[in-house]
């Protein structure tokens, strides 16, 4: 397989430019493709970049018959939950409607095989902790459900297109490239480990909890980071497994570990050394006590398995926001 082009649709993003990192270092091809709109072109650093957008087919098929990819990984989504409340429309544009496209394309140029990114946001409120695959989907917002929505038009495309996927539901992307390449850097930025780091640099005024009240053990939510590199990680191995054969199957990452938000704090201010102040407010909508993933399946299947621990995570992303971050 060594040699293979891959597509990388939203290759310039988070966890599409180390997953690009992570097929370079394997010996694929990664050809970013990407509108831009959230990703940087300073990302793109382990192949060409194709400028364009999901919703375009002309596009997509432009370049789809330029490289015939022999896989496609699937990164180009909006994702900020409170933005999806806000503003629905474009959430059912990009990310199911683009992708709709994006399939059409992907099967007209006689792609087989294709990896999408998911979340554990279709599983809504959880039942049961570890959650595993079975676990019920009732999404409870509309980046939920437009991502569920994919996952179930897969499964008919598999069932009656023949067109193999994987479907990986993340749990909490953190961390960064260790030598600083690449890393987290959204614009706005609503993810808790890049915020409470920027309040430790002295970037914001502090950081807000919210909520604690929770059935936890120590009152705040509890949920599963995994490192960026992990789940890199994992999408080239969910490639491999589709380019030798492999059956369509949908498959959780994350490390089985939960962390509370106060613990993610005190272990932020242990490796930053620098003390930041911290708010406890009330309670956000939608906010679930604890997510953490059962991830057996996946190493049963893809042999995977998490190589980093939270401290590893944030010595990652402290190098990053420190030094290399565009500020």
């Amino acid at each position: 397989m060594a040699g293979e082009t891959v597509l990388v649709v939203g290759g310039a993003g988070y966890i599409g430019s180390h997953t690009c990192l992570d097929l370079a270092n394997k010996g694929f091809q990664p050809i970013v493709y990407d509108n831009f709109s959230n990703g940087h072109r300073e990302f793109v650093k382990w192949g060409p970049a194709e400028e364009g957008d999901i919703r375009d087919r002309a596009r997509l098929d432009e370049v789809l018959a330029k490289y015939k990819p022999a896989a496609i990984l699937h990164f180009a989504a909006l994702i900020e939950v409170g933005e999806s409340v806000k503003d629905p429309v474009s959430f059912y544009e990009n990310n199911v409607i683009g992708t709709l496209t994006l399939l059409a394309a992907a099967q007209a140029a006689g792609v087989e095989a294709f990896v999408f990114s998911s979340t554990c946001a279709t599983y809504g409120l959880p039942q049961s902790v570890p959650l595993d695959e079975s676990h019920r989907q009732v999404p409870i917002n509309p980046y939920g459900r437009t991502k569920y929505i994919v996952e179930q038009a897969l499964a008919d495309y598999d069932q009656y297109k023949g067109l193999r996927s994987v479907v990986l539901r993340y749990f909490n992307a953190a961390g960064a490239d260790f030598e600083g390449r690449i890393g987290e850097w959204h614009t706005p930025e609503t993810h808790a480990i890049p915020l409470a780091i920027d309040a430790a640099l002295g970037r914001r005024q502090g950081f807000k909890v919210f909520g604690s009240d929770y059935d936890t053990r120590d009152g705040t939510c509890v949920r599963d980071y995994i490192h960026v590199l992990d789940l890199a990680d994992a999408h080239v191995r969910a490639v491999e497994y589709l380019l030798r054969g492999g059956e369509s199957v949908a498959l959780n990452l994350g490390t089985g570990t939960g962390t509370t938000v106060k613990e993610l704090l005190g272990a932020i201010e242990t490796v930053s050394e620098r003390p930041f102040p911290v708010e406890y407010v009330g309670r956000r909508e939608g906010d679930s006590t604890t997510l953490v993933a059962n991830n057996d399946k996946a190493r049963d299947i893809l042999g995977w398995s998490p190589q980093y621990d939270l401290s590893r995570i944030i010595e990652s992303a402290w190098n990053w926001h420190a030094k290399s971050n565009q500020h």
